[in-house]
């Protein structure tokens, strides 16, 4: 089961609507479903938030880092309260899947993603999960850093939006371990809005 919620981007209001930030969007999604406030903890390089569901701890973390030293912040959180790498979700932006789409994946190589890279080298594994939010691919791989560090088209905007909100209809499944039933959630493109998530019941919320 997922017990560390990972959403990648960079801090600062001049990154927040960009598509590198695509991770944050998920993360903020996530936390505003399980009614957390993210609240920055020096000690892990983030915003944090925590609860607990069905008496197992949840945690959310937005690294502020930089994407490059992501791995940073998540090693810290993620060894300091023993959670195994197999039991972390890292959501992130995706070139190779266009704006809508999202994929559940799980270990594999970091496939030039900066954030990944460092997360990679600070776990000592690439066995994670990952959540890979589509926000497409200029075309050209010398526009990509321009491409990631602007904010997408209002169309665009909507359709990783529509794809974040298929994604947490999969959490409560994300948090039993029903990871194919998660990833038939996750996979399912919908033609017409998705429905409002399934509710996940958390008890003694904690922010931190």
């Amino acid at each position: 089961m997922i017990k560390l919620f990972v959403g990648l981007g960079n801090p600062g209001p001049e990154y927040e609507a960009t598509r590198h930030n695509a991770g944050f969007w998920w993360t903020e999604a996530l936390a505003r479903e399980l009614k957390l406030n993210l609240a920055l903890d020096k000690n892990y390089h983030g915003r944090v938030a925590r609860t607990t569901v069905k008496g197992q701890t949840v945690w959310l973390l937005e690294p502020l880092t930089f994407m490059n030293l992501s791995g940073k912040s998540v090693a810290a959180l993620a060894r300091f309260f023993k959670i195994a790498p197999e039991e972390i979700l890292v959501a992130h932006d995706e070139l190779d899947i266009v704006p809508g789409q999202a994929k559940l994946k799980f270990g594999g190589s970091h496939a030039g993603h900066n954030g990944l890279r460092d997360i990679h080298a600070q776990l000592g594994t690439g066995d994670y999960w990952r959540l890979r939010i589509g926000v497409g691919h200029p075309g050209v791989k010398s526009e990509v850093i321009n491409w990631v560090l602007k904010k997408p088209s209002q169309e665009h905007r909507q359709a990783i939006e529509d794809s974040i909100a298929r994604a947490l209809r999969a959490v409560p499944d994300l948090l039993a371990g029903e990871m194919e039933k998660a990833t038939m959630l996750i996979h399912t493109s919908a033609p017409q809005r998705p429905k409002p998530p399934r509710k996940v019941e958390a008890e003694d919320s904690e922010n931190d």
